[in-house]
């Protein structure tokens, strides 16, 4: 089986045994088939695109077609130990709603997004006058799928806004673990949230 990308080998460590996870976007199926081999969780997947369904399905991982922005209402409240949103954040038409409805599905919330503070990006801006393309941004402005852009400081203070608790937090500069200054250094960040139940938000009509 081929290395884990950093975040999600971040969050596969984190995960504990035995416990039941829903991998929103899971893409090619890397870290569901993970966590089922190595640490026997029921592993369950969203992922919108159609090829990338029929690649896990083929590896016998139960995943399902949908839309990461309206797949959450049909799950029950705290239906899992565990909610993964692994760099599909900011793709999100909402990505404040949509954490909402990952920390309604599961105990636990994991979310791993490309930080738009790095000073690549900074520099790009700043010295070319362009949307940089770097290796956590690799495509052009009119190709990329990010359309919110988020930093390490925005969603620490969007988990503030949500009253969510950030459990750890890991912070990446290509494969390497980042530890200070995360802002400006990291390429990736993952976070570990919860939230007490009496502050869920409601379930999406």
């Amino acid at each position: 089986m081929n290395a884990l990308r950093p975040d999600l080998a971040a969050i596969a460590a984190a995960i504990a045994p035995n416990t039941r996870v829903l991998d929103i976007g899971c893409g090619d199926g890397a870290l569901l088939a993970e966590l089922r081999d190595t640490k026997q969780v029921d592993a369950r997947g969203i992922e919108i695109d159609g090829s990338c369904v029929e690649r896990c399905v083929a590896q016998g991982l139960s995943v399902v077609q949908g839309d990461a922005d309206s797949a959450l209402a049909d799950y029950p409240d705290k239906g899992f130990d565990y909610a993964v949103l692994s760099q599909t954040l900011q793709t999100a038409r909402r990505p404040d709603l949509m954490l909402d409805q990952l920390l309604r599905v599961g105990k636990q919330a994991f979310v791993s997004f490309p930080n738009f503070a790095h000073w690549r990006t900074r520099s790009a801006l700043m010295f070319g006058g362009r949307m940089p393309v770097t290796r956590a941004i690799p495509v052009s402005w009119y190709e990329t799928q990010n359309i919110h852009h988020v930093t390490v400081k925005d969603f620490r203070e969007l988990a503030r806004e949500k009253r969510a608790t950030i459990e750890q937090e890991w912070f990446f500069s290509s494969e390497k673990r980042v530890s200070s200054g995360a802002n400006w250094r990291a390429e990736f960040a993952v976070f570990q949230l919860s939230r007490q139940a009496d502050l869920q938000a409601p379930r999406p009509a």
